[in-house]
């Protein structure tokens, strides 16, 4: 392999959930600052082995090779290894004599240990390393209370979000010169790294797709987003978030343009997700304990966990959520609530098992949402008000009326009514499929039982401290 001449000339960009060439940080930096630049991803088979979503890996791969057409297109390619993304790294950089690593910084545990561990070897080898954002409208850690390193409560964080200027996209580079010589590798294909086959309801993945929804979503959908956005059946809400989860699409620039138009509700929606970053940050141990520990004692229940899991609660608005999920790797938010509310304060099973549902199902499975999102519907996170229980009832007749979405995702209730297919129970039975089963606890008294459990848990907290 002839390596490039080395004297500052040669920067690799190292590419994780950042696939794409426009307002990419990183990427800018090693175009103005050096003359020659080597893109590269590399397929972590430790991380791919523990990815359970074939639909995940196909939005990966399309996202993938958008990349590559769009850094052809700049008479560039993009660099494909497998392996170690440190040692991967290490090596592109002494093959190609660069000088500088290139990387979007991010927040959770496996991001923070691969950047220590890229610190590490970048001062061994004497090559220089520069994080730089990508992940996040505004970074974590940069903004703070008085008396602290982050916010644990949202409102605050997001009024002093709101204050915080956000500034123009960068354009994408107009050229890129690569280093002579390099095989650039072959994209894995989808048997490879997935033993599933992925929905065809999955969006299609990449830079591409990712702007042309966000255009079409900017000219039809934000403007009637705030009155909408909780109707499920209305497929209202953006649908951006698996292209934001990949960064096909930069978080500042969607910001940006939510900005100009004025729309509080959607930014407020933006922000939840750089909150739970720099909440995640903060609190690596999040991902497996409570953030504020409530002694709860759940619910070992294996059964209940798999018929939420599967969708067969006897809930239907909870169940048409969990199999919308199953089928295309995504639910709207509203959805996401009703059935982490169901499972972990209904049937008081623990939030992690959940938490590791969704991350097995979603395509947009962003650990610090994910977990952030689980814990304060637990009440063991950042809700003021932990012991709130979601109405499955009330909120399937609040946000489905009619029992559209139920009976687009529920086929053995389509011939129900609206007055009767959120409460099949009540129905005639020559109405509902026999497959479909009773209800699997009693709402009222299942979230009474849970009002009492976290009362109790409190109790033993106060009386210890």
């Amino acid at each position: 392999m002839r390596r490039t001449p080395s004297g500052g000339h040669t920067a690799v960009v190292l590419f994780t959930r950042d696939l794409r060439v426009r307002d990419h940080e990183a990427l800018a930096e090693a175009v103005q600052t050096h003359e020659v630049v080597a893109p590269l991803f590399v397929f972590d088979e430790r991380l791919l082995r523990s990815v359970q979503s074939a639909n995940r890996i196909h939005f990966l791969l399309e996202s993938l090779a958008d990349l590559r057409q769009s850094l052809r297109s700049l008479g560039a390619d993009l660099i494909v290894r497998r392996g170690d993304p440190v040692g991967e790294t290490v090596r592109l950089a002494r093959a190609t004599g660069a000088t500088t690593v290139l990387a979007s910084a991010d927040a959770s545990r496996y991001a923070s240990d691969r950047e220590e561990r890229l610190a590490r070897d970048a001062a061994r080898h004497r090559f220089e390393l520069r994080l730089l954002d990508g992940a996040a409208t505004v970074a974590p850690g940069a903004l703070a209370p008085a008396g602290s390193d982050h916010y644990r409560v949202f409102t605050p964080y997001f009024r002093r979000w709101r204050e915080t200027p956000i500034r123009a996209p960068l354009e994408a580079p107009r050229r890129l010169r690569i280093p002579d010589g390099l095989d650039p590798g072959e994209l894995a294909a989808p048997d490879e790294v997935s033993s599933g086959t992925a929905s065809s309801a999955v969006p299609r993945g990449g830079e591409s797709e990712g702007r042309r929804r966000l255009r079409r979503w900017l000219r039809a959908g934000l403007p009637t987003y705030d009155a909408r956005r909780d109707a499920l059946v209305a497929n209202a809400t953006s649908r951006l978030s698996a292209h934001l989860h990949f960064g096909c699409i930069s978080p500042r620039e969607v910001a940006f343009h939510a900005h100009e138009q004025g729309a509080e509700g959607f930014l407020r929606q933006l922000c939840w997700r750089d909150f739970f970053l720099q909440l995640l940050a903060a609190n690596p141990r999040t991902t497996r304990e409570d953030m504020r520990p409530r002694e709860d004692h759940w619910n070992d229940d294996d059964e209940a966990a798999a018929s939420w899991r599967e969708g067969r609660t006897g809930y239907p608005i909870v169940d048409a959520s969990m199999r919308q999920l199953a089928l295309e790797g995504w639910i709207p938010n509203r959805a996401r609530l009703i059935a982490a509310s169901f499972l972990s304060k209904s049937l008081y099973v623990d939030w992690r098992i959940g938490a590791r549902t969704f991350s097995d199902l979603l395509v947009d499975a962003d650990v610090a949402s994910n977990i952030g999102n689980w814990q304060w519907v637990a009440g063991t996170g950042a809700d003021t008000r932990p012991n709130r229980v979601l109405n499955p009832l009330a909120q399937a007749r609040r946000f489905d009326p009619h029992g559209d979405y139920v009976r687009r995702y529920v086929p053995e209730l389509r011939g129900l009514e609206a007055g009767s297919v959120h409460e099949p129970w009540k129905a005639s039975r020559r109405l509902v499929s026999s497959a479909y089963p009773p209800p699997i606890v009693d709402h009222g008294t299942a979230a009474a039982r849970f009002r009492a459990r976290r009362q109790r848990s409190t109790d033993r907290v106060s009386g210890s401290s």
